[in-house]
């Protein structure tokens, strides 16, 4: 009996002992398995961070080489050295990357110091043409929500237009007046409040209006240089409570080499047509029969149907017959 628990025993401290054993074994081979896992995975990281250096790099060449600077291929970094130095000099380079202006725009004119007076007689003779010919105008900008959809709709027709800025609206977008300059458009002046009791106060005050908008556009331009030389009186240079006031103010102007500019065309965008049916109808019916036309338009914050609109607006011109100018092309 005593032999027999002997054995018993000794049988199961040999069982224990195998199935320690095995355990340990077992054990072994998980951290064999473990560590070679792990091992694949450092090496496999190590060559997925080379790749990722290597891809990294190439991205952020490809981000550079896509920036829209055409004409130029130069490096990102390069590109803005370009661009803080043009800014300092005044030049019309290109900013933010947008597109730089051929040789002929807006160059050419853009510092005009002061109009000669056959200048101010091409102003004031712009209704009288041989040939069909039609202005785009816009008013009171530039705002940040409308302005850049009509200079995209420009650029994609390639048409250049001449935008009557508010002083007031200058300081809070320089920017898109960045924009208009450098796409060529001709940048000229509304004054500064479009508020008629300030602006006909007195027979001096369009003047003094012009002067302080046509700094705030020398101040976005970062151009000391540039005079925007043609007024825009607020609603119109003729007629109304202040006609007295602005028929001695345009002396004024013209005594100090500022032209202005009324418009024999209109779509009515800021008296009630708010659609784009209303704003054809209104052009159409305006403009008929005329061979140079100044047409009058707006870029306000609350004028998006008019940036809508201005597709088909040119579709109609260019379907009968008229080419497209700017203030540039008469001076």
């Amino acid at each position: 009996m005593v032999m027999y628990s002997i054995k018993v025993v000794k049988k199961n401290k040999k069982r224990k002992q195998a199935i320690i054993l095995l355990i340990i074994t077992i054990i072994l081979l998980c951290l064999a398995v473990f560590g070679g896992i792990k091992l694949a995975e450092h090496t496999h990281l190590a060559g997925n961070n080379n790749l990722i250096n290597s891809t990294g790099q190439n991205d952020k060449n490809q981000v550079n080489n896509e920036e829209p600077s055409e004409g130029n291929n130069q490096n990102n970094e390069n590109n803005q050295l370009v661009e803080n130095n043009n800014e300092k000099n005044g030049q019309n380079n290109v900013v933010n990357n947008e597109e730089t202006p051929s040789q002929n725009e807006p160059s050419k004119n853009a510092n005009i110091q002061k109009l000669t007076n056959e200048q101010i007689n091409s102003i004031n003779n712009i209704y009288k043409s041989n040939t069909k010919r039609v202005f785009l105008t816009f008013d009171d900008g530039p705002s940040s929500a409308v302005t850049p959809d009509i200079l995209d709709v420009l650029k994609n027709e390639n048409i250049k237009a001449t935008f009557f800025v508010l002083g007031t609206m200058v300081k809070s977008n320089p920017e898109i007046l960045k924009r208009e300059r450098l796409e060529g458009h001709y940048i000229a002046n509304h004054g500064y409040s479009h508020v008629y009791k300030k602006v006909y106060e007195n027979e001096n005050k369009p003047l003094e209006e012009y002067k302080k908008t046509n700094e705030l556009i020398q101040k976005a331009l970062n151009d000391s240089s540039y005079q925007s030389n043609v007024f825009r009186f607020p609603g119109g240079s003729n007629g109304g409570y202040y006609d007295d006031i602005k028929t001695k103010a345009k002396q004024i102007l013209n005594k100090n080499g500022i032209a202005y500019l009324d418009w024999n065309a209109l779509t009515n965008d800021s008296a009630g047509a708010t659609t784009e049916e209303e704003m054809l109808k209104n052009l159409k019916s305006t403009s008929k029969n005329k061979n140079s036309i100044v047409v009058l338009m707006h870029d306000a914050p609350n004028k998006k149907q008019t940036a809508k609109t201005l597709p088909k607006i040119i579709k109609y011109f260019r379907d009968n017959g008229y080419t497209f100018q700017n203030l540039y092309d008469i001076l």
